[in-house]
């Protein structure tokens, strides 16, 4: 039986666990579906034939964190066995990262553990009122290691200090007011402010939204450089000559939509629950 699924229509990818009778928890079959799935995305994202993909999980729960059966059998693992298990975290948490295309994560519940690095790597997160977050691991003696780098980036290294040291919950306000949450909406909105998002990013440039993403990816690791103003310049200059950046300019002096809004589509992703 699957734990996730992955649903592409119109360009919008719904990847979505599928565990609600256990909150959504991790284990490594999760894991594995999860970056199988990526791994498809990237291909698909890179391709244009994926413009936005989105997070989000079934049931009360987001993700409670790791199965409990997983963390029993995980107690006989030796050294080399915990790095090949952490290794495929890592991976999962690297390739939702490196998405090309922008993702939206929809939050409910709980989002404890290693659900936190899922919504730290998706570049835009909505949270119903009920979420919390939690960086548990101090609590059964283990650590926030592999999600760290997100997380950190998230929340700014002295809040992360003090949130992954002490294991509290965060709730939805105080997530916002971190910066680990872009939107906090009431439970029954949250799922028409995921789709008033889709609508607002399947209206940018495909093209312009991939080098723009690749772009913070860069300036993020070097912000002041002469390599990095380079790379800047060299950005905007080839997306300015680009079709997509001719279309876009067009488009807005001759005031019409860009060619590559399919109002069909935007308008979809808006009214599908109204």
């Amino acid at each position: 039986m699957a734990y996730s699924t992955l649903m592409i229509e119109n360009g919008v990818a719904r990847l979505t666990l599928n565990r609600p009778e256990v909150h959504n928890a991790f284990d490594d079959s999760l894991i594995a579906e999860l970056n199988d799935h990526l791994s498809r995305l990237h291909s698909l994202a890179d391709a244009g034939d994926v413009r936005v993909v989105v997070l989000g999980s079934e049931g009360k729960s987001f993700s409670a964190g790791a199965d409990l059966n997983w963390m029993k059998r995980m107690v006989d693992y030796d050294l080399e066995d915990n790095l090949a298990d952490s290794r495929k975290l890592a991976a999962l948490m690297h390739g939702l990262d490196t998405l090309p295309c922008p993702t939206v994560c929809r939050v409910q519940g709980a989002a404890f553990g290693g659900a936190v690095g899922l919504a730290a790597c998706c570049d835009v997160v909505i949270a119903s009122g009920n979420a919390k977050f939690c960086l548990s691991e101090v609590k059964i003696g283990l650590s926030p290691a592999v999600i760290s780098p997100y997380v950190q980036r998230a929340l700014g290294e002295r809040q992360m200090r003090r949130y992954a040291l002490t294991a509290e919950v965060i709730d939805a306000e105080m997530a916002l007011a971190l910066g680990l949450v872009h939107l906090v909406v009431e439970h029954d909105k949250l799922d028409d402010e995921v789709d008033t998002m889709l609508a607002t990013l399947l209206a940018g440039s495909p093209q312009a939204q991939r080098a723009t993403k690749a772009l913070m990816a860069t300036v993020a690791q070097t912000p002041d450089s002469d390599a990095t103003r380079e790379h800047t310049c060299q950005v905007i200059a080839q997306l300015r000559v680009s079709q997509e950046g001719q279309e876009g300019l067009s488009s807005f002096f001759e005031k019409r939509r860009p060619d590559w809004v399919d109002s069909n589509n935007t308008s979809n992703a808006s009214e599908r629950r109204s």
